[in-house]
């Protein structure tokens, strides 16, 4: 007599592929970037689709910032001013001001009118997105020119083929004048890539940033799809109908890998949330629980 036939139990894997569908409807576009670190992607959809970069942005100019300081031109732990006037990318136009209700770091404002080390001003950049500490670390690169320049060349030599940052946060002048930020989901990717593989800064650097982005706060997207405890160094971004993620992902019992995840269209920001959520849940079910 043969022995029992032991149940098998049928479990649906979620993967990147099978989102397709989704993404199909998405109302508007919705681009994704997955794969290792050795740049291959595992899986692209509408990769190279131009979005508002929103605060994906401020990953560069944490990385020029962090450039300008091992040529000697930045002290990262010099104390500069606090204040809420910045000049526009906009020729010829007036001073432009944050609004402190469309920031989320309250930190940052209760030191206007004093200062605040650089290097503390990126951490709250990256951790709670800080649009005020965005454009008093940009000021600190230099005047308006300069400063996109360099971080622009952050964009180069991560291999970005599209993005590109020419104003600061709230630099509505200029925003009017049609001066933007834009990013795609391959590049975002490209540049975290850059930043696993040292490219923009001698590896004391890269490590000091992967280890802000580590310490992100706001968890409100790519978190909600991996588990709980997971490392992960990443940066988003929203603003409305906008909501983007990109993250460098350590499984710890798998290679770290990539993931970009941009989405612009008439949906409602914990819709997008959710969305996102689902796609860093596939990426994990395709390249860390093998």
């Amino acid at each position: 007599m043969p022995p029992p036939r032991k149940s098998v139990r049928c479990q649906t894997v979620i993967t990147l592929q099978s989102l397709t569908p989704e993404l199909d409807a998405f109302p508007g576009t919705a681009s994704v970037w997955c794969g290792p670190l050795d740049g291959s992607a595992v899986f692209a959809r509408a990769e190279h689709h131009l979005h508002y970069a929103a605060s994906t942005m401020k990953v560069g100019v944490m990385a020029a910032a962090f450039r300008a300081a091992e040529a000697g031109r930045l002290d990262l732990d010099a104390e500069i001013p606090v204040h809420n006037e910045h000049v526009s990318a906009a020729p010829g136009a007036p001073v432009y001001t944050n609004d402190p209700a469309y920031d989320s770091d309250q930190q940052v404002w209760d030191r206007v009118g004093g200062s605040a080390p650089l290097r503390w001003l990126i951490e709250r950049m990256i951790v709670r997105s800080s649009n005020l500490a965005t454009n008093l670390v940009l000021g600190a690169l230099g005047p308006n020119e300069q400063a996109f320049a360099q971080v622009n060349e952050v964009w180069k030599l991560a291999g970005a083929t599209r993005a590109h940052t020419d104003r600061g946060i709230e630099d509505y002048p200029a925003r009017e004048s049609g001066i933007s930020n834009e990013v795609t989901a391959a590049d975002l990717a490209a540049l975290f890539g850059a930043l696993a593989a040292d490219r923009l800064t001698p590896a004391a650097g890269s490590a000091a940033m992967i280890d802000v982005l580590t310490a992100q706060e706001c968890k409100d997207d790519l978190h909600l799809g991996l588990p709980e405890g997971t490392r992960v160094a990443l940066k988003n971004g929203w603003v409305t109908g906008e909501r983007h993620s990109s993250a460098l992902i350590f499984p710890p019992d798998a290679a770290p890998y990539l993931l970009a995840a941009c989405t612009t269209g008439d949906v409602s920001d914990a819709d997008a949330c959710r969305l996102l959520g689902r796609i860093a849940a596939a990426s994990w079910a395709e390249l860390a629980a093998r």
